[in-house]
């Protein structure tokens, strides 16, 4: 899998971060703020494009992978006609860059146009195992779990190597059956019972046609 992406460098006081965008954001995917659970709607597009930066977030503990998609509208049938749906944009990172998502507002205003680069990304992927497991090993509170803060509009999924690569496939899934269904409801959860969320709401994703 290749994706196209813009890596950014902006400094915050004496720090220095690297944040990561597609090329093209996914125009074909809405995440949106139920309260109780997210609702993250993707067309096939999206989903390979989604899974492409899951896949982005396992491989580089060091930076920050900002999905943009706060412009993007959900599906009008899902949208109560008496309510606005909060939208949100997304961003993913490893727990052991120990970012602080109130800094995030300062640092997004910060990012400039980015310099183009393609990334490699198999789907499967066995290098760097041995270098995943000693950063894990000194974080194991977040070990292989998913947690999720929510500001300034942005959800960010904080997580394990090995959690975002062994849930990127919910996405190719998605992507691979949505075209394909008869069923008009194909979607697919990250929820506690299947051991990926700690701290963190159920993601509801759901295909919709592009």
């Amino acid at each position: 899998m290749k994706l196209a992406v813009l890596v950014h460098q902006a400094r915050l006081g004496a720090e220095e971060f690297r944040v990561v965008r597609p090329a093209r954001p996914p125009a074909g995917a809405a995440l949106v703020d139920r309260d109780r659970y997210l609702d993250l709607y993707v067309d096939e597009d999206a989903a390979r494009s989604v899974a492409g930066l899951w896949l982005l977030a396992a491989r580089s503990p060091r930076s920050l992978v900002h999905v943009p998609m706060r412009a993007n509208r959900p599906p009008a049938e899902e949208v109560p006609d008496d309510a606005a749906p909060r939208l949100l944009g997304l961003v993913l990172l490893h727990h052991s860059l120990q970012f602080a998502p109130a800094r995030w507002k300062q640092l997004r205003g910060r990012l400039g146009p980015g310099r183009p680069q393609t990334v490699r990304l198999p789907e499967a992927e066995h290098d760097g195992a041995t270098a995943i497991d000693h950063v894990t090993r000194h974080h194991r509170e977040n070990r292989d779990l998913f947690h999720q803060h929510l500001h300034a509009e942005t959800l960010f999924m904080t997580g394990s190597a090995k959690v975002f690569r062994d849930t990127a496939g919910r996405f190719l899934e998605v992507a691979r059956e949505g075209p394909r269904s008869t069923d008009p409801h194909v979607c697919t959860r990250l929820h506690s019972d299947d051991g990926t969320l700690g701290n963190a709401r159920e993601l509801h994703i759901e295909y919709r046609v592009g």
